[in-house]
């Protein structure tokens, strides 16, 4: 039995998950996770937060609980351009079981993509959320850059951003000539229901077939009771286009206390989620096992593995 190496405080700050009450279908892949062990692979000098550690053995812990046989690691912002971390947890895991998302500069060498490629990478992540997305134009001209350079690698965008930032880029990302994956469900307001600006245009690019939606952290993006508040975006994407929704824990959960600023000075423990529920949930908001295995098994292999 793998013994957990969270430090003391992240350990006492995560619940006991509640157990899975479904049939976790073989092959379910969690889509969105991170993996950050400073001793071995130091932070990005230049970084808006420091997290807590959190290792491969606390992720294989972390599958083994939601009977996930499958994950695609995300490469952190803390970690800069730098992807070893989570190129060495790649190459653990195995990639049968494994697949990752970098973070590369704007102009990415031929060469060092493929070498990428060769350690699992099928994406690239542009995280518009932490750095600032209040200018649309050179969002456009990035995403237009990534796309060009993985296009013959058969590879994906993933865009970290919120529902404003997406409508203004809806047309470009429309356009691009490689799926694009939007994280956490476009970062809109549960509470304020599924007529807000922007969900009708999230929703529409979903329908062309062209974009995937991660229904993923919840916490993120909800503060109701068990999150009712998100059963009915669900439903409504679910409704839209089953096979181009992916789902994910968002593990370790890299979000600060409500009124705390982000400081790299100090270590900033993760959010204490229940990924169990959230799992649950999700299970439950869709309904039918035939299109959660879709969501859990068909698209993230037909995204990360074919």
């Amino acid at each position: 039995m793998t013994t957990t190496l969270f430090s003391p405080a992240a350990r006492a700050a995560f619940p006991t998950p509640s157990p899975v009450d479904f049939q976790v279908p073989a092959g379910a892949c969690d889509c969105h996770v991170h993996v950050f062990e400073p001793k071995l692979f130091p932070f990005a000098a230049k970084r808006v937060y420091t997290p807590d550690t959190a290792t491969i053995d606390d992720l294989r812990a972390h599958l083994r609980l939601l009977h996930m046989d499958r994950v695609v690691l995300i490469n952190p912002s803390p970690y800069g351009l730098d992807n070893s971390c989570m190129l060495a947890a790649l190459k653990a895991l195995g990639p049968e079981h494994a697949r990752g998302i970098a973070v590369v500069g704007p102009q990415p060498e031929a060469g060092a993509l493929k070498a990428l490629h060769a350690g699992g990478v099928r994406g690239l992540r542009l995280n518009l959320a932490t750095f600032g997305s209040e200018d649309s134009a050179k969002a456009s001209a990035s995403l237009k850059a990534m796309a060009a350079a993985v296009a013959d690698l058969g590879w994906n965008l993933q865009i970290y951003t919120d529902l404003g930032t997406i409508k203004s880029l809806a047309e470009t990302i429309a356009a691009l000539p490689v799926p694009v994956v939007i994280d956490h469900f476009g970062s809109l307001k549960a509470a304020q229901g599924l007529r807000q600006p922007g969900f009708p245009e999230l929703v529409d690019l979903l329908k062309t077939g062209h974009v995937y939606i991660k229904i993923s952290a919840p916490y993120r993006i909800s503060t109701a009771a068990g999150y009712a508040d998100v059963k009915p975006f669900v439903e409504t994407l679910a409704g839209a286009r089953p096979d181009r929704l992916l789902w994910a824990s968002d593990w370790p959960h890299t979000m600060p206390a409500p009124g705390t600023k982000r400081s790299p000075d100090k270590i900033e423990h993760f959010w204490p989620e229940d990924d169990g529920r959230d799992l649950n949930l999700t299970a439950s908001w869709i309904g039918k096992p035939e299109t959660l295995r879709q969501i859990l098994v068909a698209n993230p292999q037909r995204l990360f593995w074919s």
